[in-house]
Protein backbone atom coordinates (compact mmCIF):
# COMPACT_ATOMS: atom_id res chain seq x y z
CA UNK A 1 0.00 0.00 0.00
CA UNK A 2 1.47 3.39 -0.64
CA UNK A 3 2.08 5.88 1.84
CA UNK A 4 0.11 8.68 1.96
CA UNK A 5 1.64 11.75 2.07
CA UNK A 6 0.58 13.98 5.54
CA UNK A 7 -0.61 17.49 4.96
CA UNK A 8 0.70 20.48 6.82
CA UNK A 9 4.36 21.17 8.40
CA UNK A 10 5.93 18.30 9.62
CA UNK A 11 5.77 17.30 13.17
CA UNK A 12 8.46 18.26 15.53
CA UNK A 13 8.26 16.93 19.19
CA UNK A 14 8.85 18.95 21.28
CA UNK A 15 8.57 17.13 24.52
CA UNK A 16 10.91 17.24 27.32
CA UNK A 17 11.37 13.55 27.30
CA UNK A 18 13.68 13.76 30.59
CA UNK A 19 11.03 15.34 32.47
CA UNK A 20 8.38 12.90 30.58
CA UNK A 21 10.26 10.17 31.60
CA UNK A 22 10.53 11.13 35.29
CA UNK A 23 6.82 11.17 35.65
CA UNK A 24 6.35 7.48 34.29
CA UNK A 25 9.06 6.39 36.76
CA UNK A 26 7.34 8.44 39.37
CA UNK A 27 3.67 6.87 38.57
CA UNK A 28 5.38 3.45 39.11
CA UNK A 29 6.03 4.88 43.39
CA UNK A 30 2.11 5.46 43.22
CA UNK A 31 1.14 1.22 43.20
CA UNK A 32 3.38 0.57 46.18
CA UNK A 33 3.09 3.42 48.37
CA UNK A 34 0.94 3.21 51.59
CA UNK A 35 0.86 6.92 52.39
CA UNK A 36 -2.71 6.36 54.49
CA UNK A 37 -0.39 4.81 57.03
CA UNK A 38 1.11 8.45 57.26
CA UNK A 39 -2.40 10.00 58.12
CA UNK A 40 -4.52 7.06 59.46
CA UNK A 41 -5.50 8.23 62.58
CA UNK A 42 -6.45 11.56 61.90
CA UNK A 43 -8.30 10.49 58.64
CA UNK A 44 -10.15 8.04 60.57
CA UNK A 45 -10.68 10.79 63.33
CA UNK A 46 -12.30 13.09 60.94
CA UNK A 47 -14.38 10.19 59.05
CA UNK A 48 -16.31 8.96 61.88
CA UNK A 49 -17.05 13.18 63.50
CA UNK A 50 -20.75 13.06 64.08
CA UNK A 51 -21.28 8.96 62.37
CA UNK A 52 -24.16 7.06 64.17
CA UNK A 53 -23.35 3.44 64.35
CA UNK A 54 -19.90 1.75 64.34
CA UNK A 55 -17.20 4.17 63.68
CA UNK A 56 -15.11 3.54 60.66
CA UNK A 57 -12.07 1.77 61.15
CA UNK A 58 -9.78 1.86 57.53
CA UNK A 59 -9.15 5.33 56.02
CA UNK A 60 -10.71 6.41 52.82
CA UNK A 61 -6.93 6.54 51.82
CA UNK A 62 -5.99 3.15 52.35
CA UNK A 63 -9.35 1.93 50.05
CA UNK A 64 -8.14 3.81 47.26
CA UNK A 65 -4.93 2.60 47.75
CA UNK A 66 -6.36 -0.94 47.04
CA UNK A 67 -8.91 0.42 44.48
CA UNK A 68 -5.57 1.12 42.45
CA UNK A 69 -4.48 -2.03 42.96
CA UNK A 70 -7.76 -4.03 42.04
CA UNK A 71 -8.12 -2.43 38.73
CA UNK A 72 -4.12 -2.79 38.30
CA UNK A 73 -4.03 -6.43 38.43
CA UNK A 74 -5.69 -7.87 41.90
CA UNK A 75 -8.58 -9.67 43.82
CA UNK A 76 -9.94 -8.74 46.53
CA UNK A 77 -8.87 -11.73 48.12
CA UNK A 78 -5.14 -10.98 47.18
CA UNK A 79 -5.60 -7.63 48.48
CA UNK A 80 -6.15 -9.02 51.89
CA UNK A 81 -3.57 -10.39 51.94
CA UNK A 82 -0.93 -7.46 50.84
CA UNK A 83 -2.86 -5.91 53.64
CA UNK A 84 -1.80 -8.40 55.79
CA UNK A 85 2.07 -8.20 54.42
CA UNK A 86 1.70 -4.60 54.98
CA UNK A 87 0.95 -5.04 58.87
CA UNK A 88 3.22 -8.14 59.21
CA UNK A 89 6.56 -5.39 57.41
CA UNK A 90 5.44 -1.94 58.76
CA UNK A 91 3.36 -1.83 61.88
CA UNK A 92 0.64 -4.15 63.32
CA UNK A 93 -2.58 -2.30 62.03
CA UNK A 94 -5.70 -4.12 61.78
CA UNK A 95 -5.81 -6.25 58.82
CA UNK A 96 -9.00 -5.67 57.13
CA UNK A 97 -11.54 -8.30 54.97
CA UNK A 98 -11.78 -8.55 51.33
CA UNK A 99 -15.59 -8.84 51.97
CA UNK A 100 -15.18 -5.13 53.30
CA UNK A 101 -12.62 -4.34 51.04
CA UNK A 102 -15.21 -4.82 48.16
CA UNK A 103 -17.69 -3.03 50.05
CA UNK A 104 -15.74 -0.28 50.75
CA UNK A 105 -14.33 0.42 47.04
CA UNK A 106 -18.24 -0.04 45.67
CA UNK A 107 -18.43 3.12 47.56
CA UNK A 108 -15.82 5.09 47.27
CA UNK A 109 -17.35 8.62 45.45
CA UNK A 110 -15.27 8.84 42.78
CA UNK A 111 -15.49 12.33 40.99
CA UNK A 112 -13.47 14.12 38.21
CA UNK A 113 -13.05 17.61 37.93
CA UNK A 114 -11.58 20.18 35.23
CA UNK A 115 -8.10 21.21 36.38
CA UNK A 116 -8.28 24.68 35.23
CA UNK A 117 -10.93 27.71 33.44
CA UNK A 118 -11.33 28.35 29.66
CA UNK A 119 -10.65 24.93 28.37
CA UNK A 120 -10.85 22.92 24.87
CA UNK A 121 -12.71 20.28 25.75
CA UNK A 122 -12.99 16.93 23.64
CA UNK A 123 -15.92 14.22 23.80
CA UNK A 124 -15.57 10.75 22.22
CA UNK A 125 -16.42 7.57 23.22
CA UNK A 126 -14.76 4.15 23.73
CA UNK A 127 -15.56 0.27 24.07
CA UNK A 128 -15.12 -1.59 27.29
CA UNK A 129 -15.30 -5.27 26.83
CA UNK A 130 -17.34 -7.01 29.72
CA UNK A 131 -14.78 -9.80 29.70
CA UNK A 132 -11.87 -11.24 28.86
CA UNK A 133 -12.89 -12.40 25.51
CA UNK A 134 -11.67 -13.16 21.92
CA UNK A 135 -13.06 -12.78 18.57
CA UNK A 136 -12.59 -16.26 18.34
CA UNK A 137 -15.33 -16.86 21.30
CA UNK A 138 -17.84 -14.31 19.56
CA UNK A 139 -17.20 -15.80 16.25
CA UNK A 140 -17.13 -19.38 16.84
CA UNK A 141 -20.06 -20.15 19.67
CA UNK A 142 -22.16 -17.17 18.54
CA UNK A 143 -21.75 -15.71 22.02
CA UNK A 144 -22.42 -11.55 22.37
CA UNK A 145 -22.23 -10.11 25.42
CA UNK A 146 -22.58 -6.84 24.60
CA UNK A 147 -20.00 -3.75 25.55
CA UNK A 148 -19.57 -1.09 27.90
CA UNK A 149 -19.74 2.16 26.34
CA UNK A 150 -17.67 5.12 28.24
CA UNK A 151 -18.19 8.33 27.42
CA UNK A 152 -15.18 10.83 27.98
CA UNK A 153 -14.77 14.67 28.41
CA UNK A 154 -10.93 15.78 28.21
CA UNK A 155 -8.88 18.57 28.27
CA UNK A 156 -5.84 19.56 25.84
CA UNK A 157 -3.40 18.02 28.82
CA UNK A 158 -5.27 14.57 29.09
CA UNK A 159 -6.81 15.09 32.13
CA UNK A 160 -10.31 13.70 32.08
CA UNK A 161 -12.80 16.79 33.15
CA UNK A 162 -15.90 14.40 33.27
CA UNK A 163 -17.54 11.10 32.08
CA UNK A 164 -20.76 8.87 31.72
CA UNK A 165 -20.78 4.99 31.40
CA UNK A 166 -23.49 2.44 29.68
CA UNK A 167 -24.23 0.10 27.55
CA UNK A 168 -23.81 -0.20 23.66
CA UNK A 169 -26.82 1.85 23.18
CA UNK A 170 -25.49 4.69 25.19
CA UNK A 171 -26.27 8.24 23.40
CA UNK A 172 -22.69 10.04 22.95
CA UNK A 173 -24.69 13.26 21.94
CA UNK A 174 -27.10 13.04 24.97
CA UNK A 175 -23.58 12.38 27.15
CA UNK A 176 -21.52 15.57 25.86
CA UNK A 177 -24.51 17.71 26.16
CA UNK A 178 -24.97 16.49 29.92
CA UNK A 179 -21.19 16.96 30.69
CA UNK A 180 -20.95 20.45 28.83
CA UNK A 181 -24.07 21.43 31.01
CA UNK A 182 -22.31 20.40 34.01
CA UNK A 183 -18.89 21.66 33.26
CA UNK A 184 -19.70 24.90 30.58
CA UNK A 185 -18.39 27.36 33.42
CA UNK A 186 -14.83 26.43 32.71
CA UNK A 187 -15.03 25.40 29.04
CA UNK A 188 -14.06 27.93 26.05
CA UNK A 189 -13.85 25.62 23.27
CA UNK A 190 -16.12 22.39 22.37
CA UNK A 191 -14.81 19.83 20.26
CA UNK A 192 -16.42 16.82 18.56
CA UNK A 193 -16.01 14.99 15.68
CA UNK A 194 -18.77 14.41 12.52
CA UNK A 195 -20.97 12.38 15.01
CA UNK A 196 -21.93 15.61 17.22
CA UNK A 197 -22.99 17.71 14.05
CA UNK A 198 -26.46 18.05 15.40
CA UNK A 199 -28.52 20.74 15.85
CA UNK A 200 -29.08 20.57 19.53
CA UNK A 201 -25.55 20.14 20.20
CA UNK A 202 -24.64 23.64 18.18
CA UNK A 203 -27.68 25.32 19.57
CA UNK A 204 -26.75 24.15 23.21
CA UNK A 205 -22.90 25.61 22.21
CA UNK A 206 -24.68 29.12 21.92
CA UNK A 207 -26.60 29.03 24.83
CA UNK A 208 -24.05 28.32 27.09
CA UNK A 209 -21.57 30.87 25.21
CA UNK A 210 -19.43 28.09 24.63
CA UNK A 211 -17.28 27.61 20.55
CA UNK A 212 -18.56 24.82 18.90
CA UNK A 213 -15.27 23.02 17.04
CA UNK A 214 -17.20 20.15 15.52
CA UNK A 215 -16.35 18.69 12.30
CA UNK A 216 -19.48 19.45 9.53
CA UNK A 217 -20.43 17.04 7.20
CA UNK A 218 -19.62 17.56 4.12
CA UNK A 219 -23.21 17.53 2.74
CA UNK A 220 -23.99 19.10 5.15
CA UNK A 221 -27.20 22.07 4.09
CA UNK A 222 -26.40 25.86 4.74
CA UNK A 223 -30.28 26.61 5.79
CA UNK A 224 -30.46 27.28 9.26
CA UNK A 225 -33.82 25.02 10.19
CA UNK A 226 -34.19 26.16 12.83
CA UNK A 227 -30.19 26.67 14.20
CA UNK A 228 -28.36 29.49 13.27
CA UNK A 229 -25.60 28.95 14.87
CA UNK A 230 -25.42 25.49 13.16
CA UNK A 231 -25.54 27.50 9.40
CA UNK A 232 -23.43 29.96 10.33
CA UNK A 233 -20.66 27.16 11.31
CA UNK A 234 -21.43 25.33 8.45
CA UNK A 235 -20.84 28.64 5.94
CA UNK A 236 -17.30 28.91 7.69
CA UNK A 237 -16.29 25.38 7.00
CA UNK A 238 -17.15 25.11 3.64
CA UNK A 239 -15.59 28.61 2.77
CA UNK A 240 -12.21 27.44 4.57
CA UNK A 241 -12.17 24.17 3.68
CA UNK A 242 -11.23 21.04 6.27
CA UNK A 243 -7.59 21.77 6.45
CA UNK A 244 -7.78 25.51 6.75
CA UNK A 245 -10.77 25.24 9.39
CA UNK A 246 -8.89 22.86 11.36
CA UNK A 247 -5.93 24.75 11.78
CA UNK A 248 -8.04 28.05 12.57
CA UNK A 249 -10.47 26.11 15.39
CA UNK A 250 -7.73 23.75 16.59
CA UNK A 251 -9.54 20.83 15.64
CA UNK A 252 -6.45 18.62 16.33
CA UNK A 253 -6.41 18.66 19.41
CA UNK A 254 -9.06 16.09 20.03
CA UNK A 255 -6.24 13.84 20.20
CA UNK A 256 -4.75 14.45 23.33
CA UNK A 257 -8.03 15.21 24.65
CA UNK A 258 -9.74 11.83 24.35
CA UNK A 259 -7.84 9.24 22.43
CA UNK A 260 -4.99 10.03 24.20
CA UNK A 261 -6.55 9.61 27.58
CA UNK A 262 -8.43 6.41 25.89
CA UNK A 263 -5.28 5.07 24.83
CA UNK A 264 -3.19 5.53 28.30
CA UNK A 265 -5.70 4.31 30.47
CA UNK A 266 -6.42 1.33 28.21
CA UNK A 267 -2.71 0.13 27.90
CA UNK A 268 -2.39 0.87 32.09
CA UNK A 269 -5.42 -0.97 33.37
CA UNK A 270 -6.95 -3.33 30.38
CA UNK A 271 -9.79 -3.16 28.02
CA UNK A 272 -12.24 -5.18 30.06
CA UNK A 273 -13.95 -5.89 33.37
CA UNK A 274 -14.09 -8.38 35.44
CA UNK A 275 -17.47 -7.72 37.38
CA UNK A 276 -20.72 -9.61 36.65
CA UNK A 277 -22.95 -7.79 37.83
CA UNK A 278 -24.28 -4.75 35.11
CA UNK A 279 -23.76 -1.84 37.91
CA UNK A 280 -20.50 -3.53 39.02
CA UNK A 281 -19.06 -3.16 35.63
CA UNK A 282 -20.11 0.55 34.92
CA UNK A 283 -18.18 1.32 38.28
CA UNK A 284 -15.04 -1.10 37.27
CA UNK A 285 -14.87 1.21 34.04
CA UNK A 286 -15.36 4.02 35.96
CA UNK A 287 -12.94 3.18 38.32
CA UNK A 288 -10.33 2.30 35.58
CA UNK A 289 -10.33 5.92 34.29
CA UNK A 290 -10.28 7.62 38.08
CA UNK A 291 -7.21 5.18 38.58
CA UNK A 292 -5.31 6.59 35.23
CA UNK A 293 -6.53 10.22 36.45
CA UNK A 294 -5.20 9.71 39.73
CA UNK A 295 -1.66 7.92 38.71
CA UNK A 296 -1.46 10.87 36.06
CA UNK A 297 -1.71 13.28 38.69
CA UNK A 298 0.67 12.03 41.12
CA UNK A 299 3.56 11.84 38.43
CA UNK A 300 3.18 15.42 38.00
CA UNK A 301 2.93 16.49 41.81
Amino acid sequence: MAKRKRWGKKYKDKRNWKAYNAQLVKRGEFYINPVFLDTWLSETKEMNEGKIGQPYLYPNSMIEFLAILHVKAFDYRALEGIIRALSQRLWPFPVICFSQIRRRIIELNIRFQPKSNNLLVAVDGTGIKVSNRGEWIRQKWKVRRGWIKVVVMGDTKGNIVDIRIGNENLDENACGRGMLRDNYKTIEKYVGDGLHDTRDNFRLCNQLGVMPVIKIRENASTRARGCLARKQEVVEYKKLGYKQWAKKNEYGMRWPASEGIFSASKRMFGEYVRSHKKRNMYYEAKLKFWAYQQAKDYGIS
